[in-house]
């Protein structure tokens, strides 16, 4: 597919994911990362966090502590680049709990360790902000595995459809 095309498809879809009205943590940014490392070039897997910079400035940055959820998020894509040669169905589904799993731990570990939080600054504090996260990151997960099985699966689906039934001009534009 064409890779300009595909990139702005997914900042939009990103951002729309965030403004639209969802429950908490059930946005498109994780599986977009992971789609991201895994299908856009290298040099810009990262484009989906645009999509969270944007919708940042209309939603509202919280402050430095944000650093965790951009950071994990980078993260997440690096996930991608590995799934890249490994895009087996049970690997991508694995990947996408991982990179779920990975932002709980990050984000709320930076939550307990942001100066002047609701946490004591002790090891009950980080389990106490584990523990009170843990409905929020039911929905990571679920929202991570939906948007995943969406992405991935609809883009195999396009690229196998579109090869077997575009006319060759039409793919060749496409792609």
């Amino acid at each position: 597919m064409n890779i300009k095309l595909l990139a702005i498809i997914l900042v939009v879809f990103g951002i729309l994911s965030r403004l639209i009205p969802h429950n908490p943590n059930a946005a498109a940014i994780g599986a977009l990362m992971l789609f991201g490392g895994t299908y856009l070039p290298k040099k810009i897997f990262w484009l989906p966090l645009l999509a969270l910079f944007i919708s940042d400035y209309f939603i509202g940055f919280y402050g430095t502590d944000m650093f965790y959820v951009y950071g994990s998020y980078l993260l997440i894509g690096l996930v991608g680049f590995w799934l890249k040669d490994h895009k087996k169905p049970l690997n991508i589904l694995g990947s996408s709990l991982y990179a779920s799993g990975l932002f709980f731990l990050i984000t709320n570990f930076g939550v307990w360790a942001y100066p002047n939080n609701w946490y004591p600054h002790t090891i009950s504090g980080l389990m106490q902000s584990y523990l009170l996260a843990l409905p929020f990151f039911k929905a990571t997960l679920f929202s991570d595995l939906g948007y995943t099985i969406v992405l991935f699966g609809g883009y195999e689906l396009l690229q196998y459809l579109s090869k077997k039934y575009l006319p060759r001009k039409l793919f060749q534009l496409l792609y």
